[in-house]
């Protein structure tokens, strides 16, 4: 898994999805190492919380992550990531006003070139465009990251939602390698049939707080590995995550964009 270099904050990606200006990322971007549990959690709940997870990420593609070179199309970008068990190469590719920007994130070094010449950025501007770059990749392959080192999991409960059985985990990060928001708050709806995820929902801190529900939908297995679009939903500022099913099942939450991973194409076939 990745080194503590690159464990950066979700917020660049979610600022760029989201149609309200005030959305805030989420700590979910932090990319780290090997799983590990918390020693608030009891054995049993972490065990559980464990085999929950490991089951999903199989169900979504589990090893062949591990050596894996895809490329899709988001917000009009395109965007490759390249697997080779610990290390990794991100790359963005952006066009505007005649000019076409390439980003490169190869385990955890960062590079932009603006028409095939290096550009310089300040500490800011590239803090700003490794997040944004590795947060979309993050989103891309879940639940692939969350075996990380700073990933704490812990089992919720089991709950039907439109009928069907789901396994709840939440999900917190340390503060240690959890980056600035890891006091979010995350849980996941995995799929008893499936092991897959369709529904996640986070908590956030800055900006007066916030509570986001994601629905998964357009599901699909691209040589052994799942990518999945997400409606993005709004709901009221103190809600309980766990709350967010019953509200989504009514109508009761807003939808404020569409995540939609586009052109998804296997580079080592």
């Amino acid at each position: 898994m990745k080194t503590t270099q690159t464990l950066l904050l979700i917020t660049l990606f979610l600022s760029l999805i989201a149609c309200d200006s005030k959305e805030k990322p989420t700590a979910q971007q932090k990319t780290v190492a090997v799983s590990e549990t918390t020693p608030k959690e009891t054995p049993k709940t972490a065990d559980k919380a464990t085999n929950v997870l490991q089951e999903s990420i199989k169900a979504h593609g589990g090893e062949l992550y591990d050596q894996a070179h895809y490329q899709f199309v988001f917000r009009d970008k395109e965007y490759t990531f390249k697997n080779n068990g610990t290390v990794y190469t991100y790359i963005v590719k952006s066009a505007k006003d005649g000019n076409t920007t390439l980003d490169i994130l190869n385990n955890g070094t960062f590079s932009r070139q603006v028409n095939n010449k290096p550009v310089t950025l300040s500490e800011k501007k590239k803090n700003s465009a490794i997040g944004a770059l590795n947060s979309v990749i993050y989103f891309a392959t879940l639940p692939h990251k969350l075996n990380d080192a700073a990933v704490n999991k812990k089992f919720v409960e089991e709950t039907m939602i439109k009928g069907q059985k789901y396994d709840v985990l939440k999900v917190t990060f340390n503060e240690e390698g959890g980056g600035e928001d890891h006091d979010d708050e995350y849980h996941y709806w995995i799929n008893q049939n499936t092991k897959k995820i369709d529904y996640l929902a986070y908590n956030y801190q800055v900006n007066g707080g916030g509570v986001r529900f994601r629905s998964a939908y357009n599901t699909r297995v691209v040589d052994g590995i799942t990518f999945q679009d997400y409606i993005n939903y709004k709901a009221e500022v103190g809600t309980p995550l766990k709350d967010l099913p019953a509200l989504y099942e009514k109508g009761s939450l807003k939808e404020l964009s569409r995540i939609e991973t586009e052109k998804v194409i296997n580079l080592k076939k």
